[in-house]
């Protein structure tokens, strides 16, 4: 693929494919408790092919698997959101599946909202990034710092790549997963093992002139009391900014 393939804006896509896409959904999970909660929202009647990653979890959330239609990968320790995203990946590539689209499993993503995501993959993007910013999209229950944080993201991902991008925080999103073929794009690196893997791809699709969408979507913060996301800032920062710092610097590949 060559590096002079053009980044085309959501307004500008390609007219709309009728033929089918063979899409998969993965879906990381590490001890928790609202699985069961976004299990319940899929219409597995038409929804894509799930798999559930659970990064050795040590709780027995993961259980609730077994009532669903759904493939259950099991890492026997935990190694991080990016592993287990990774794993699923390439469950779905090896399986000859077309497309991916990742989601939480805290219940904070809609399943329904998965055919958006997928048609702008027919309307010709490589990488679809949900955004809670975007036009009809929304951000409800959300904490302010955590709303400043993820607006200031975006803004930073803007300035480097000279262009505005809405949201580059929420893990919703949609890939082609020929990305994997491209050899400058290599998963695999053990570096990419927590929050670093999502970053690096947006990096990138964004770097290599991959066709690029958003879409809006809602992102809605559960009020049940429990744990509303396992990043911590003060732990967690460093992962967070890596791709962004070290591709920037070409300090990694």
């Amino acid at each position: 693929m060559a590096n002079s393939k053009p980044q085309t804006p959501s307004a500008e896509l390609p007219v709309p494919s009728s033929a089918p896409l063979k899409a998969g959904v993965v879906i990381p999970s590490f001890n928790e408790p609202r699985l069961a909660l976004v299990l319940k929202r899929f219409d597995f009647a038409s929804a894509p092919h799930v798999v559930v990653v659970d990064d050795g979890s040590t709780d027995d959330s993961a259980t609730v698997v077994r009532g669903y239609p759904v493939t259950l990968l099991r890492h026997t320790q935990r190694r991080g959101v990016g592993a287990a995203i990774r794993t699923g990946l390439m469950e779905l590539h090896q399986r000859g599946f077309e497309v991916a689209v990742v989601m939480a499993g805290n219940n904070k993503d809609d399943p329904a909202e998965i055919p958006m995501l997928l048609e702008a993959i027919r309307n010709g993007a490589d990488y679809v990034q949900g955004s809670r910013f975007l036009g009809r999209g929304r951000s409800e229950g959300t904490p302010v710092p955590r709303r400043l944080i993820t607006w200031g993201v975006a803004v930073m991902w803007s300035l480097r790549f000279g262009r505005k991008l809405t949201d580059a925080a929420n893990g919703f999103r949609a890939y082609r997963l020929s990305l994997l073929k491209d050899p400058r794009i290599d998963i695999s690196q053990d570096w990419l093992e927590r929050y670093e893997l999502e970053f690096y791809l947006h990096y990138k699709v964004l770097s290599l002139g991959y066709r690029y969408a958003e879409v809006p979507v809602a992102k809605i913060y559960p009020q049940d009391g429990m744990s509303v996301s396992k990043i911590r800032l003060s732990r967690d920062i460093w992962s967070l900014m890596r791709p962004l710092v070290l591709l920037t610097l070409r300090l990694r590949h």
